[in-house]
């Protein structure tokens, strides 16, 4: 019998896919209808995600809730302004249609998605190997999307539970005419519960940071990473953008929180090339954000000084993976 199993169950009048690893321990939630985040993901009953809600329902409940796993498409963190540059056009954004969270500045942040309920599961099962469960969204379908960002897409996400390990694979499918740049990230946030926040300790494998203006936008500038390794987060706020990972021999780039014996890395796959890392003052979390470009990439791209945003011809398909590997709970 394999120790790999996937079921359903319903929170709050939210459907939630379980994975199950039971030699390890280890068991997600994913809500697809929830933006299709993993919701918790635990090891021995421990929680390794920090989670501000009790259930799926409740999430569901709060537009744009964070924490867990979210999922930031089509753009990751925050554009400057209300329009953008796309292949040679500036576009705007529609704030009267309510499915864009601006803030004062204004500055458009995480894009559409954090609790989409479109996504629709099209594969879960368990072999000896993993439990999967796959999901798919179309935003070409949505108008109040397509209308803040005209590029038809479809995007299939997978949870793979497999080896200690939850992975997270997308593939974005250009439907559209035109290339389809990639502004895409997840926000993951982590807890190390029972030890204090001032005890954790990080390592962030970057050469580089880059600057930011006041608005925390990128200026096209950066600067060495000036952080010590490990470096301890006691008096310490992290709101940074990391560029120029450092990679182990296997190609993986591997950020870490540690506290007392207890460890959350989580692993980069070469489609993410840059790391935005969140520990405000006074809260029980950590975000290690896996992204495909830096914040207001697409301006960034138009202005000339960022060269490496990825761009998919019509009929292609951009794939990034990136994994949570906790050890020690």
């Amino acid at each position: 019998m394999s120790n790999y199993s996937v079921y359903e169950i319903t929170e709050d009048d939210a459907q939630v896919y379980v994975l199950r690893d039971a030699v390890r321990g280890m068991e997600a939630k994913i809500a697809p209808q929830v933006g299709n985040q993993a919701t918790a993901l635990t090891v021995h009953g421990k929680p390794v995600l920090w989670e501000p809600y009790r259930s799926a329902g409740e999430w569901a409940q709060h537009p744009g809730a964070m924490g867990g796993v979210p999922f930031l498409w089509p753009w990751a963190n925050r554009i400057d302004g209300l329009t953008y540059w796309v292949n040679g056009k500036r576009y705007a954004i529609n704030t009267e249609l309510g499915n864009v969270r601006v803030g004062p500045v204004p500055t458009p942040i995480h894009g559409l998605l954090l609790t989409a309920p479109q996504w629709k599961v099209v594969r879960a099962e368990a072999t000896p190997e993993e439990a999967v469960v796959v999901s798919r969204i179309e935003l070409w379908r949505e108008p109040a999307m397509m209308a803040q960002f005209p590029f038809a897409n479809a995007v299939t996400s997978t949870y793979r539970l497999k080896n200690g390990y939850l992975e997270v694979e997308t593939m974005v499918e250009n439907l559209s005419s035109e290339p389809l740049p990639v502004s895409l990230g997840f926000h993951p946030y982590f807890q190390i519960a029972g030890v204090p926040r001032d005890e954790w300790q990080v390592h962030l494998p970057a050469r580089e940071k880059y600057l930011l203006n006041e608005r925390l936008i990128p200026t096209g500038q950066k600067a060495p990473n000036p952080y010590a390794d490990p470096q301890t987060l006691k008096g310490v706020v992290l709101d940074d953008v990391f560029g120029a990972l450092e990679r182990d021999a296997d190609g993986w780039a591997r950020f870490r929180v540690t506290g007392g014996q207890a460890s959350i890395t989580v692993e980069y796959g070469d489609a993410y090339p840059v790391a935005v890392v969140w520990a405000p003052a006074g809260r029980p979390f950590i975000c290690f954000e896996p992204m495909s470009a830096p914040t207001n990439a697409f301006n960034a791209a138009h202005d000339g000084w960022f060269k490496q945003l990825p761009v998919v011809a019509p009929g292609g398909t951009w794939k990034g993976v990136f994994r949570i590997v906790p050890e020690r709970f």
